[in-house]
């Protein structure tokens, strides 16, 4: 009976193992009719890329720079780590995006981890959803005291490209800043 369940955890591994493999530089397709959706919302995003930012300092002022990001898999495609190199001017820095699918409210929760801060405290996770082709997902905070919406968008995906944005609400959604842009290339 033992052997039968090493031999099942072992099976198990390999899946999962050839899994990650798999879709860790899988190049992906363009997007299906009706775009990406559901489990596989960020499927396109599984590979290599190289990033251009465009940030927005608390000055008003805007810099930008360049980055890398590389996502897999996790969960068998109910997940997905998202990791970022960031090439600042004044030094490179690094963050992680975790993101989990819940198939009972068909949305998905992204959170993040800021490498200069590894152990602060975790913001709440925005929370959203594709629909027809653009990904939005927000979240109510505290930034600076008091109280922010925020909202990330995901845009203009194709195999080889996709466009992201970050913007801050301090009046309930009435209006927006966006403070931050990233457009994505696929590295072949």
């Amino acid at each position: 009976m033992m052997k039968l369940f090493q031999s099942v955890v072992c099976v198990i591994a390999l899946f999962g193992t050839a899994w990650n493999a798999r879709s860790a530089d899988a190049p992906k397709l363009n997007p299906p009719p009706g775009g990406w959706n559901g489990v596989h919302a960020f499927d396109f995003e599984v590979g290599s890329w190289s990033v251009h930012h465009r940030v927005k300092r608390a000055t008003g002022d805007w810099f930008e720079f360049e980055g890398t990001c590389t996502t897999r898999l996790l969960m068998f495609g109910a997940g997905n780590v998202e990791e970022h190199v960031f090439n600042k001017p004044e030094g490179t820095t690094t963050g992680v995006g975790l993101r989990a699918y819940d198939p009972k409210t068909t949305q998905w929760a992204i959170w993040w981890i800021d490498g200069r801060d590894p152990h602060g405290a975790l913001d709440p996770p925005v929370k959203g959803r594709f629909e027809d082709g653009i990904g939005t997902f927000i979240s109510e905070g505290i930034l600076n005291g008091k109280p922010v919406r925020t909202r990330y968008t995901w845009s203009k995906i194709t195999g080889t490209s996709a466009h992201w944005e970050q913007a801050y609400s301090s009046d309930a959604g009435k209006t927006w800043e966006t403070n931050w842009y990233m457009d994505f290339t696929r590295i072949p």
